[in-house]
């Protein structure tokens, strides 16, 4: 599990997080990302950087379906506590083999009891 705890600009670890987590799933490793805290901005919708020296990375979260990561757990208190809901977030779905390729949604918006619970059950995490 990639635990996802930073703004996506400002410093290099949001996108370093998304960078070895892409790397892992390459290398056919069981990824899931978890977004708390100034994570859950990294996954915001319509994300501008025009004003700032650093590059729009956003668009390269819609590729992590194509590598089988499809669980992207949200924080929802981390989300209300930032004026966020799933609806502020990028639209990120995979195409399920199993069903047709039938597209689902990859991000779960989850309470803080439930990430707790899924964290419990990781053998790895790293924290971005």
């Amino acid at each position: 599990m990639y635990v996802n705890r930073r703004a996506p600009y400002g410093t290099i670890y949001a996108l370093e997080g998304l960078e070895v987590a892409l790397v892992g799933a390459a290398f056919d490793q069981d990824v899931s990302m978890a977004f708390i805290g100034d994570g859950v901005f990294q996954l915001k919708n319509g994300q501008d950087t025009s004003d700032s020296d650093m590059k729009n990375f956003s668009p390269a979260y819609r590729a992590l379906g194509d590598y089988d990561i499809t669980r992207l757990y949200v924080e929802k208190e981390s989300l209300d506590e930032r004026g966020l809901s799933l609806g502020d977030l990028m639209t990120l779905t995979w195409e399920d083999e199993a069903e047709d390729w039938n597209e689902k949604s990859s991000v779960h918006v989850v309470s803080r009891l439930e990430l707790t619970e899924i964290l419990e059950k990781q053998d790895v995490i790293l924290n971005f």
